[in-house]
């Protein structure tokens, strides 16, 4: 049966899957969850996901939930995957790459935690802003100098994508959304340039849907 992919088309975790799911050539079909809408609050959505979130992939008669938890699934039962190296060093490091982005930047800047910081300060979309910019710009900063010292090449880690690109190219969308300046960030905006070229990670770029 064809994957289906619960979706929100600007969600960074979703858009992680995404791009999984073409690197490792799984047809897969979307079903929208408006976040704006707050259909993830609905009570089809909490009955997928108690969470209220997005993504949530069914595939191989299983529903999972959580993008990082969901793209180590992919890696483990798709044949030839290598969206994780083979050694137990490397893993390290690309889980260490993928949790700086994924547990330290993505979270504080999620929509729930923003709106929630606007209702406590009264602020309005010019905190927001000041918000993303300060903690993905602050961030991003910090991954840049812990990709040195690791294996050159054109990504993350060595000349293969892995789940430390799929974490990052979201939130350099986010970067740019957000204008967050990462103009002096040469490794990131490298490893984002070579992403782009691959179709997995262009074709999942967000578009919002018609």
């Amino acid at each position: 049966m064809t994957a289906v992919l619960f979706d929100y088309w600007r969600s960074s975790a979703s858009y992680r899957v995404r791009i999984a799911l073409n690197l490792l050539g799984i047809d897969y079909e979307t079903v929208q969850v408006d976040l704006l809408a707050t259909e993830h609050k609905s009570a089809d959505h909490l009955s997928r996901n108690p969470q209220g979130k997005v993504p949530v992939l069914d595939i191989d008669g299983l529903r999972l939930t959580q993008s990082v938890a969901i793209i180590e699934y992919l890696h483990e039962t798709r044949p030839g995957s290598t969206l994780l190296p083979a050694d137990a060093a490397s893993r390290q490091r690309v889980r260490t790459l993928t949790d700086a982005v994924a547990m330290d930047i993505h979270p504080i800047c999620n929509t729930g935690t923003v709106n929630h910081v606007l209702e406590l300060t009264g602020g309005g979309n010019e905190t927001r802003v000041a918000w993303m910019q300060k903690f993905i710009g602050e961030g991003l900063a910090a991954l840049e100098k812990m990709l040195d010292g690791g294996p050159s090449g054109a990504f993350c880690h060595g000349e293969l994508p892995t789940l430390a690109d799929i974490c990052l190219v979201p939130q350099v969308y986010n970067a740019r959304r957000w204008g967050a300046d990462i103009s002096a960030l040469p490794r990131i905006l490298a490893i984002d340039a070579a992403c782009q070229k691959l179709p997995a990670f262009a074709q999942a770029t967000p578009a919002e849907p018609d």
